[in-house]
């Protein structure tokens, strides 16, 4: 992980991702994808060290952008978001390759504690990789 961590939000509601933004402010340099489709492109594009995926997208939902992402980046963190308070999407999301998973509406200072343990977890692993 570099000095800055760099965090993927992929979220077809732009409300929603002003209101994770300002939530996270602070915690990296952002970038943004409207669908499943635009955030695998980005990711070809430019390395993050964190992505938090909207589940319910038009087009490539976040379970088939999970799953593409963890055949190419199997180690990048996944935190999924979703509306839907079902407890069989929150099981769907972890089995599909989410590390973690974010209920909307959002609880900000919850979503930026999740966030930063992940960056944290995610440093970790890097240190103890580039040790190895």
């Amino acid at each position: 992980m570099t000095s800055v961590p760099r965090i993927l939000i992929v979220d077809d509601d732009a409300t929603a991702i002003q209101v994770l933004h300002r939530a996270l402010e602070g915690l990296g340099q952002f970038h943004f994808a409207a669908s499943g489709e635009q955030a695998l492109t980005l990711l070809a594009q430019h390395a993050v060290d964190l992505v938090l995926l909207d589940i319910r997208m038009p087009g490539m939902d976040g379970f088939m952008t999970c799953r593409a992402l963890r055949r190419d980046y199997p180690d990048l963190p996944v935190i999924f978001m979703t509306a839907a308070g079902d407890f069989a999407m929150e099981i769907q999301a972890l089995e599909a390759g989410g590390n973690d998973f974010i209920s909307k509406p959002f609880n900000p200072p919850v979503v930026r504690a999740r966030v930063a343990l992940h960056l944290r977890l995610q440093g970790q692993n890097a240190e103890r990789r580039r040790a190895e």
